[in-house]
């Protein structure tokens, strides 16, 4: 017997920007994924965060108009305000 279990829909939040970029770290603090510097560190190295869907462990991957990033099945998207 197969079981098929339906998930609900990820939850999108926006993230804005003024600048042309935000490191991945600066966007959980900005986001309130992660209360400290520290807590965003950890999650990263964990491997508990994708970037455009693939897990990335890169603290200072930059982030550009666009791209998304993804923690417990929400998205927040990266959006350039000016």
């Amino acid at each position: 017997m197969k079981v098929v279990i339906k998930l609900p829909n990820k939850k999108r939040v926006p993230v804005e920007i003024k600048t042309d970029f935000i490191r991945l770290d600066a966007a959980l603090k900005l986001s309130a994924v992660a209360c400290t510097g520290g807590q965003a560190k950890n999650f990263i190295q964990d491997e508990l965060i994708k970037v455009n869907g693939v897990k990335c462990s890169q603290r200072g991957k930059k982030l550009r108009d666009g791209d998304n990033f993804e923690f417990e099945r929400v998205i927040y998207e990266i959006i350039k305000k000016e």
